[in-house]
């Protein structure tokens, strides 16, 4: 892929968390058109949101779960302090590692393993079986562990993704080393602000909220405004807001589209509960799978009521 500074052609650009030959490379590759359009490596998730916000790229993939560690805190972050970000797209990516090291190194050979701190605990058990005394160096992904091993001898081996090797002339000293066959990473496709994607049938809608208050029951209030109309969430985790201890923001994926009815008014519900709520978008589920609010809560459900309650207001 090319890299770039710009898009003054007016055709879709991507920056990824590269550098090349890491999860989110393989992220990428999922997106409709991208493997025609340029792609532009950064270090971090705030570079790829730099990069929308100043024009370099027109969107960006990140990662924001996963499946053994939960959520990507840099991402979490990120998008709660970051104006005008839309998500667009999901994407799922099977964690698989593989151990690789400079041609001619044996297993018996390795010392010290390079990876990033989020990828070593998720192989501590193979490590624990096969190379117990190694240490462990972190690195800042674990592409540019692979590529450290072509530039340094800082480390013997490295962790990283089964796609490192299509990058990188390095051996393999062993495969598909991760703790947990079927980890898998969530990405998200990133924006500015503009058309919504059209509901499917089977969609996901992410928003940030934070309690106006601090008293027994809040978070209850707030979980409500989804309970009350049927949506079901698929995801909460909190992350502190930082002014002071004691203060949380929650991050919430919903099931459903914004569109839909019931969760258009649980949205509206939590505008008028907190004094913020961040709307980060409605989008298709990389999973495909359909759902539907609970209970007396379709459209067709809210139309009638709406009706109802027109027809007692008139008077009549």
């Amino acid at each position: 892929m090319s890299l770039h500074l710009g898009n003054a052609s007016g055709k879709p650009s991507y920056s990824f968390l590269g550098p090349v030959g890491t999860f989110t490379e393989l992220a990428l590759k999922q997106v409709a058109g991208a493997k025609s359009a340029k792609a532009r490596a950064v270090d971090s998730v705030a570079e790829a949101l730099d990069d929308i916000a100043a024009g370099r790229s027109t969107r960006a993939i990140i990662p924001v779960e996963n499946s053994i560690e939960g959520g990507v805190s840099a991402t979490l972050d990120a998008l709660a302090t970051t104006s005008d970000i839309r998500i667009y797209g999901e994407y799922l990516v099977p964690v698989n590692f593989n151990l690789y090291a400079r041609k001619g190194t044996k297993l018996a050979d390795v010392k010290v393993i390079a990876t990033h701190p989020t990828a070593y605990p998720q192989c501590r058990g193979w490590l624990a079986a096969n190379l117990p005394g190694a240490k462990h160096l972190p690195a800042t992904s674990t592409a540019a562990a692979a590529a450290g091993l072509l530039e340094n001898n800082l480390a013997d081996a490295a962790i990283a993704a089964v796609t490192a090797g299509d990058h990188y002339d390095l051996a393999v000293l062993a495969k598909n080393i991760g703790d947990n066959k079927h980890a898998q990473t969530r990405f998200i496709q990133v924006g500015l602000p503009g058309a919504l994607p059209k509901p499917t049938g089977a969609d996901k809608t992410s928003v940030i909220v934070e309690l106006p208050t601090d008293r027994p029951g809040t978070l209850l209030e707030m979980l409500e405004q989804f309970a009350a109309r049927g949506v079901n969430l698929t995801r909460i985790e909190s992350r502190p807001i930082g002014d002071r201890l004691g203060r949380y923001r929650f991050n919430i994926d919903a099931e459903g589209h914004v569109l839909d009815d019931a969760v258009g008014e649980a949205l509206t519900g939590l505008h008028r509960f907190s004094p913020k709520v961040v709307f980060l978008g409605s989008y298709p589920r990389a999973d495909k799978v359909q759902t539907k609010p609970n209970g007396n809560n379709s459209n067709k459900d809210f139309a009638a009521g709406d009706a109802w309650l027109k027809h007692i207001r008139s008077g009549r």
